[in-house]
């Protein structure tokens, strides 16, 4: 090998080095930036009171966030006296599908504050997602006591009804939702159901 190409081979190893070091930096830049915006996104699409979520591939974050959990379940079973914590606790049951779970805190919180409307309206959420029906109809009729002319109460009610087979009640419900929301729009298929059930 004569001198002159042992220059540029050497010249050649430099130059691929610094090119792939300079690549290298573009690349770890450009996976850090859509790892961010991936994080943001995903964010985004929590509610808010979520704990975060983090990407560094350490778990630090993820950890943190089940400690997190697991601090408020804890809160919330040792104070059962705790009108937040037994919410704060319903509520991230409910985020991960642990629908009775989130029931048993809901009912806790009720009790301690049974004129809680909003306490009354997230069981009548929860027992409907959890196809709990029977008690879905009993929270709907506790929620309408509280507030006689909730349309949205009244309209879920006559669902329930309808489904349960329940005519003259049903009848009576969708009366009630005709007189209090005339352009309900689902008043037609509550009649048709209804029809369907005499």
């Amino acid at each position: 090998m004569t001198r002159d190409n042992f220059l540029f081979a050497i010249i050649g190893i430099l130059l691929g080095f610094i090119v792939g070091f300079m690549l290298h930096g573009v690349m770890s830049q450009r996976d850090a930036e859509r790892a961010a915006a991936s994080t943001t996104q995903r964010q985004q699409q929590l509610p808010p009171d979520h704990p975060p979520v983090g990407t560094d591939g350490t778990g630090n974050s993820q950890q943190q966030s089940m400690e997190q959990v697991q601090q408020t379940l804890a809160r919330a079973r040792s104070n059962p006296k705790d009108f937040e914590a037994q919410i704060m606790a319903a509520n991230l049951e409910y985020q991960i599908g642990q629908y009775d779970q989130a029931i048993q805190f809901l009912l806790t919180a009720n009790q301690i504050k049974p004129d809680d409307y909003n306490t009354v309206a997230n069981l009548v959420m929860v027992n409907m997602d959890a196809r709990h029906m029977d008690a879905a109809e009993k929270w709907y009729r506790a929620a309408l006591a509280k507030k006689p002319d909730d349309v949205a109460v009244l309209d879920g009610l006559c669902n329930v009804l309808l489904t349960a087979g329940k005519k003259s009640e049903a009848e009576q419900m969708v009366n009630r939702l005709a007189k209090a929301d005339a352009s309900n729009q689902d008043l037609p298929q509550f009649r048709d159901r209804l029809s369907k059930l005499k």
